[in-house]
């Protein structure tokens, strides 16, 4: 869904840099969008320590540019594309791939700004799995997760989850921190995701855990650069000062929290305790899927007062607050529009009427606010900032 917008993007930039989680399809991407750029993947030692040693000789093998593919494993090739690209002034010149690292994101920053698009490749989109399977149900998609190769090879999620834990999740993280204890962390990872929807907490999870709370910060800190988790930040600007000032936590894949939380199953998923904020993750990551597909960055919060009145998500859009409320049940509430209605009434910018986003079957209208399925949207990003 996001091939579009990479050609968009690759005729108007000489660089274009697609980052991602591990495993979400990057590779299959540009070996697709761009088959006659030669393709070096930087994961290979030999070519990896070719270009290391050598970089101005390497890059005059491919004066028509390349595909770059792992770039966070040397990043100081981005210092000589630098002056590569600003000589040849050509249009999609290189394309690069990478986890996005704070070593990569650094460097980008340094070598390549106003000279690459950055477009951010989430695991599949609904659109894309119902090319396996036309209807979903939320659960199976919570359970499954939407990364490709559990879908195109048909893989068990179990197996695929357990093996993505120990080759790419503790292996990046031992690759950014000097990890002692591989156990806490381990521990760290269930914990987190027992708590996937809530209000982030360093000093709980740090007690818990049995480190200290700059520990937790980092380690948060290197998942989110390895696209494993997101935040979802809070929205207090002209609101007042009883609202909720701590982040939620999000995975971004649905398939891996449920892994952790020994979900493995579509039945257990729909009895879990949990349910209501997997139903919620699943829905939130739809939304940025859809808006980064199209090469939008979204601007995403969620509100909550100190009296518990909560609006799951908010969307900036245009100058434009869009408040929704995501809720796992299969029967419509007038309760489900409390907190978009209080938000409406204490914001000071421009609010538009919002939606809530529901597991039943039909959609309606009450007092203002839409109330559908999100499973019946191809679109859901478009669906919710139309208003």
């Amino acid at each position: 869904m996001i091939t579009d917008e990479l050609m968009q993007t690759a005729s108007e930039y000489p660089v274009v840099t697609i980052v991602g989680p591990r495993q979400s399809g990057k590779t299959t991407l540009v070996q697709m969008a761009f088959p006659d750029k030669p393709y070096l993947s930087l994961e290979d030692p030999d070519i990896r320590m070719t270009a290391e040693e050598d970089p101005r000789g390497f890059f005059l093998q491919f004066p028509d540019g390349a595909v770059l593919d792992e770039i966070q494993r040397l990043p100081i090739l981005l210092s000589y594309l630098q002056g590569i690209v600003d000589a040849a002034q050509r249009p999609g010149q290189f394309i690069l791939t990478g986890s996005h690292q704070p070593q990569l994101h650094e460097a980008i920053s340094q070598s390549l700004a106003g000279r690459t698009a950055l477009l951010t490749l989430w695991p599949f989109s609904l659109p894309e799995l119902r090319c396996y399977k036309q209807e979903w149900t939320p659960y199976e998609l919570i359970v499954r997760g939407a990364f490709p190769r559990t879908h195109e090879k048909n893989l068990g999620s179990r197996r695929f989850f357990n093996n993505y834990v120990q080759t790419y999740v503790e292996r990046d993280v031992r690759a950014l921190i000097q990890l002692r204890d591989l156990s806490q962390f381990q521990k760290f990872l269930l914990l987190l995701a027992g708590r996937t929807g809530q209000l982030l907490n360093y000093a709980s999870l740090s007690n818990d855990v049995g480190v200290s709370s700059t520990t937790i910060r980092n380690w948060i800190s290197v998942l989110k650069a390895s696209h494993i988790l997101f935040e979802l930040p809070p929205y207090f600007q002209n609101i007042g000062k009883r609202v909720i000032k701590s982040s939620k936590i999000y995975f971004s894949d649905t398939g891996l929290v449920s892994f952790l939380l020994g979900i493995h199953n579509a039945t257990q998923a729909a009895r879990d305790p949990l349910r209501g904020s997997l139903y919620e993750n699943l829905v939130i990551t739809e939304i940025i899927k859809s808006a980064c597909n199209k090469g939008i960055r979204p601007e995403l919060y969620f509100f909550r007062d100190s009296h518990g009145v909560e609006v799951d998500l908010l969307i900036r859009e245009g100058g434009t607050l869009y408040p929704v409320e995501i809720k796992s049940a299969a029967t419509f509430s007038p309760e489900f529009v409390r907190g978009i209605e209080r938000f409406r009434q204490c914001s000071q910018e421009q609010c538009a009427t919002g939606a809530v986003l529901y597991d039943g079957t039909q959609s309606l209208l009450f007092h203002d606010v839409d109330s559908s399925n999100p499973l019946d949207a191809d679109d859901l990003w478009h669906r919710l900032t139309a208003q």
